[in-house]
């Protein structure tokens, strides 16, 4: 991707025609159309126009001028806008930006470092789909994240409600009974937040936890476990659509 795609990608984002673009930098609707074909190149007075017209600056426009490794250098119009609005922020507003990342960074990355599973979980009626099954997920006192994990991997029924799951992880304990059991298997959905009342997967300072959600908790169905209470640095990992038998 050049200029020629720097300029349409900006213009089409604003809504102008080629038309109305040529109007506000003072050319011709066609040299905007040569301009984004590549079969011209905008003279520098009109390259300062452009940048203002489309509210760009010079880096947006000229980014894949600079040789960098594949793809490092592919930033979308939005991403760039991002870039532009963080640089705005004062200092707290940065440091905020920068907490957000990291912890929704380290999240990805726990489940994608994770090894993949399997157990065959199917039933006669219908094909199955395979998918990462986790080790285990505490209903008890807390689970070191996705830790000790098995070396099989799992095949799910491939219903419609399950078409959102993208792994699965094994119950361990009994603080979520009668609903959930030891050793059941948890079908779950990426979810980086649910509701009040839901069942969702908790990392708790580092402790993988299958609970309910309360108002600043996670609540155990078994009347016998204790609340946990949540911090600042708790994270969902994602929401429980269903169970199944190992």
């Amino acid at each position: 991707m050049g200029i020629g795609y720097r300029i349409k990608e900006a213009r089409e984002n604003l809504g102008l025609t080629q038309i109305e673009l040529g109007n506000i930098v003072g050319v011709t609707g066609s040299a905007i159309t040569n301009y984004e074909k590549e079969t011209s190149h905008p003279k520098e007075q009109i390259i300062y126009k452009l940048m203002e017209a489309l509210n760009v600056d010079a880096n947006y426009l000229f980014q894949d001028a600079v040789k960098l490794p594949e793809k490092k250098n592919d930033v979308t119009l939005s991403e760039y806008n991002m870039i532009k609005r963080y640089r705005d922020l004062d200092q707290h507003g940065q440091d905020t930006v920068s907490y957000i990342l990291n912890q929704e960074t380290e999240r990805v990355k726990q489940l994608k470092q994770a090894t993949a599973t399997v157990v065959e979980v199917t039933d006669s009626d219908s094909q199955g789909r395979i998918l990462q099954y986790f080790h285990s997920v505490s209903a008890g006192a807390g689970e070191v994240i996705f830790d000790d994990v098995y070396t099989e991997r799992i095949t799910v029924p491939d219903r419609p409600q399950y078409r959102r799951v993208a792994y699965a992880v094994k119950v361990n304990g009994h603080s979520m009974e009668p609903l959930y059991h030891d050793k059941d298997i948890l079908l779950v959905e990426p979810a980086c937040e649910v509701n009040v009342g839901e069942i969702g997967i908790f990392n708790v300072n580092g402790q993988a936890y299958v609970k309910k959600l309360g108002d600043g908790k996670l609540i155990s169905l078994n009347k016998g476990y204790g609340d946990i209470p949540l911090t600042e640095e708790s994270l969902c990992m994602g929401r429980v659509v269903n169970s199944l038998k190992s």
